[in-house]
C-alpha cells in the first residue's frame, strides 16, 4: 500500500472566501501514483473548511448569506471568544461546513458523483492556512 502527503496553501485577501480545489486534489492523486483507494482532505486551521458540493456561484452566495445569518461576524462582542479576537464566528461557520472530506479513487482519478467538487472554506482570512492531502491506496 501507499502513502501520500501534501499541503496546499491558500492566502485569501478578505475574510470569507469559497475556493474550488478539485484540479489541486487530482493534481496531488496524479503525483502520488495511487490508482485505487481513498484521499483525505481536510483544513488544518479552525476558522477553514473542506467539503463537497456544486460548482456554482448562486449556490456559493447562498452559503455564505446563510452562515452569516447563523453566525454573524459582528457585533464582534457578542461572542465571549472574540476578547482580543474577531473570529469566533468563523470557528462557528467552520463546525456547520466541515473540516474533512474522504473520496474514493476509482482507476486513478476522484469517484464523484454529478457535480461533486472539492472547496476549500475560508471563514477568517488574510493570512496564510494549509490543508492536507493524504492519500492511501496502490
Amino acid at each position: 500500500m501507499k502513502s501520500f502527503r501534501k499541503e496546499l496553501w491558500f492566502e485569501i485577501p478578505r475574510r470569507r472566501a469559497f475556493i474550488n480545489i478539485t484540479g489541486d486534489v487530482q493534481r496531488c492523486l496524479d503525483e502520488s501514483g495511487v490508482r485505487e483507494g481513498l484521499v483525505l482532505v481536510n483544513a488544518m486551521h479552525i476558522t477553514a473548511s473542506v467539503f463537497i458540493n456544486d460548482d456554482e456561484s448562486g449556490l456559493h452566495q447562498d452559503f455564505d448569506d446563510w452562515l452569516e445569518r447563523l453566525a454573524p461576524h459582528e457585533p464582534v462582542d457578542h461572542y465571549r471568544h472574540n476578547v482580543g479576537e474577531d473570529n469566533a464566528d468563523g470557528h462557528l461557520k467552520r463546525q456547520i461546513m466541515g473540516r474533512e472530506v474522504v473520496v474514493a479513487i476509482t482507476d486513478g482519478r476522484l469517484d464523484f458523483g454529478p457535480w461533486e467538487q472539492i472547496f476549500y472554506g475560508e471563514f477568517d482570512g488574510r493570512r496564510r492556512k494549509r490543508v492536507l492531502v493524504k492519500i492511501i491506496g496502490e
